[in-house]
């Protein structure tokens, strides 16, 4: 029970401070000087980039999901050939931590 309690108190601290760096995130800062046009190239930098992070991780994503979808199909359609495939595997790696 008193872990529980532990657990709960980590996750409510954690979320506390992923809320207040959000809110450092969206609001403009206090005092800031107008940006020049040189700044404002370098702060969209950041953006581009991570707009091309978030375009990269989708892509990887959805590669991800299609393998998934193409081995669940591989597997349904030849069970005993991946279980007898699972059996020798293991097998092969039992043996190999054995020999440690």
């Amino acid at each position: 029970m008193t872990a529980d309690v532990g657990i709960s108190r980590e996750l409510k601290s954690l979320h506390d401070e992923l809320s207040a760096s959000q809110q450092e995130r969206s609001s403009p800062a206090a005092g800031a000087e107008p940006v020049s046009g040189g700044a404002a190239v370098q702060a969209s930098q950041p953006a581009v980039e991570e707009q091309q992070l978030r375009e990269a991780l989708g892509k990887f994503a959805d590669a991800i999901a299609r393998f998934v979808e193409e081995a669940a199909k591989d597997i349904s359609a030849r069970p005993a050939a991946n279980v007898i495939g699972g059996v020798i595997v293991g097998i092969l790696i039992g043996r190999l931590i054995g020999r440690r």
